[in-house]
């Protein structure tokens, strides 16, 4: 066999992450910090504009130095389930067909939410719910430390170089590639310093993901 053909019978694997590449959930995420926000009499967009390059303990020791962080996190979690119960989401057009269009086996969800959150999120929006998730609770450290997606690469028995990750945000970019892999961007306007591709839409990436897979 020669190392071409042994190359294109290599099993690829796509790590996906979940809100803003999969799942619309901006809205949400906003109504939920705002809520936040007023609970703690706060002003709704400076949080909102801190929460959104920071993760939850970070976004807390900003905005809000002087509350218990535990309690802060409890409310906001409080505010998350409900939100998943009562509010409305949209997959974005092509979720659908290329979570579909993969061998279950080789894709896995890796994201910095909670593994409970993106089952009601994708059970919602009618999305085939993976076999496996990385969430926040999986990891110590996450994006856009590598941890989370060398961590699913290794659960799925897969090399890193054999893993494509598809991101809409920097951080999750970055994770993908300190982790060796190779990174897609999607969703967005411009590209996401470092991508190794960049697609406008979901979409538009859709059949490219789908190669990518089929090692083409």
């Amino acid at each position: 066999m020669t190392g071409d053909s042994a190359q294109s019978c290599r099993t690829r694997y796509v790590l996906f992450d979940v809100d803003g590449t999969l799942i619309d959930a901006v809205e949400n995420q906003r109504r939920v910090w705002r809520a936040w926000a007023e609970r703690y009499g706060l002003d709704p967009d400076e949080v909102y504009r801190v929460a959104l390059r920071t993760r939850p303990t970070e976004t807390f020791a900003q905005v809000a130095a002087g509350h218990d962080p535990h309690e802060c996190l409890a409310a906001l979690h409080e505010l998350e389930d409900e939100d998943v119960r009562s509010g409305a989401y949209a997959a974005f057009d092509g979720a659908a067909e290329v979570l579909r269009g993969l061998p279950s086996h080789c894709w896995a969800l890796v994201t910095s939410n909670y593994e409970h959150r993106v089952r009601g999120r994708f059970l919602r929006t009618g999305l085939p719910v993976p076999g496996l998730i990385v969430d926040a609770a999986a990891v110590e450290e996450g994006k856009p430390s590598p941890v989370p997606y060398l961590r699913a690469a290794a659960r799925l028995g897969a090399e890193p170089g054999d893993c494509l990750v598809v991101e809409d945000a920097p951080s999750g970019v970055r994770s993908g590639l300190r982790a060796g892999m190779t990174v897609w961007g999607v969703n967005a306007a411009a590209a996401v310093e470092g991508v190794h591709r960049h697609f406008a839409s979901l979409r538009e990436a859709v059949p490219h993901i789908l190669a990518f897979a089929s090692g083409a």
